[in-house]
């Protein structure tokens, strides 16, 4: 049973909770503002935020019908029986509460208006696939993942550890986004037909593949280039590693232009493996441009 709800919380997607936080903390020790308390405070937080996210998607999704035997990604728990519906929607509210009292603790550091921002992603950790108007069936998934999962994670991120905003901070916010929105674009790439079944209008649904394909293809790169000042004004080491990056992404995105349907579910776990790399290249450069400044 341990391993079905591991299986329900997507472990392969969490680096898209990760990064942004670990990116965010790195430029804190950057600007020597490093706080490792409320970096694993959000650290938790985010991936408790996320899981909830993904235990709700499965339950609504199941609910709406959008999870039936047509599916073609990996297996989600209560659709196929391993977990049941009124388990899953206890452990999103449970999930979410847990994901909320962690993120209160951060309310000494950064005040209270830290609550406001921490109302707003519970409601999208639900609304992303539940209530009146759930943004993954109108067209605005990739809108959310990329103000939540980059503009608020990262700039939030860094804010309770320095406690004023930074441009290169936020510039590395569109990038996470833009790397998060990618995950989710793979995810719609794969399932447009059976979310067309289903009525769920996704970007890919609404645009179709070979949007899909550029959308992906330039959101990696526009990831590099709005990160640029880090990449390219620094050490030979930078432009390595930036074409290392480049290369990883390239490549994936070739895979992901020829394969379909369940073929598609290693490129998902791959697209998130990107967005960790990026970010760690990102922090080894960090390091490697204050450790010269010394």
């Amino acid at each position: 049973m341990i391993k079905k709800w591991i299986e329900a919380a997507r472990p392969r997607t969490l680096p898209t909770s990760v990064s942004p936080v670990i990116a965010a903390s790195a430029y804190a020790w950057y600007q020597n503002t490093f706080n490792g308390y409320a970096a694993a405070i959000c650290l938790i937080f985010a991936l408790l935020a996320q899981i909830a996210s993904n235990f709700g998607n499965d339950y609504f999704d199941y609910k709406k019908g959008s999870d039936n035997s047509d599916r073609v990604g990996p297996r989600r728990a209560v659709a196929s029986g391993d977990i049941s519906p009124q388990s899953m929607l206890l452990a999103t509210i449970l999930t979410l509460a847990l994901a909320c009292v962690t993120g209160c603790l951060l309310i000494p550091i950064g005040g209270w208006k830290l609550l406001i921002a921490g109302i707003f992603i519970a409601i999208f950790a639900i609304a992303y696939s539940a209530g009146p108007y759930p943004l993954s069936y109108h067209g605005l998934g990739d809108i959310a993942v990329f103000i939540f999962f980059g503009l608020i994670a990262v700039n939030l991120s860094f804010y309770v550890q320095s406690l004023y905003f930074e441009r290169q901070v936020f510039l590395c916010s569109i990038a996470m986004g833009l790397l998060s929105v990618n995950i989710l674009m793979v995810n719609n790439y794969r399932d447009k037909e059976t979310d067309e079944t289903s009525n769920k209008k996704t970007l890919v649904v609404l645009f179709g593949h070979k949007f899909a394909e550029y959308a992906y293809l330039l959101n990696g790169i526009a990831a590099l280039a709005v990160t640029g000042t880090i990449w390219f004004t620094t050490s030979i080491t930078g432009y390595i590693a930036a074409i290392l990056y480049l290369s990883i992404h390239l490549k994936t995105w070739y895979a992901m232009t020829k394969k379909k349907g369940t073929e598609l579910n290693p490129i998902l776990g791959k697209t998130a493996r990107n967005q960790l790399i990026f970010t760690l290249l990102l922090i080894l450069i960090l390091i490697i441009t204050r450790s010269a400044s010394f």
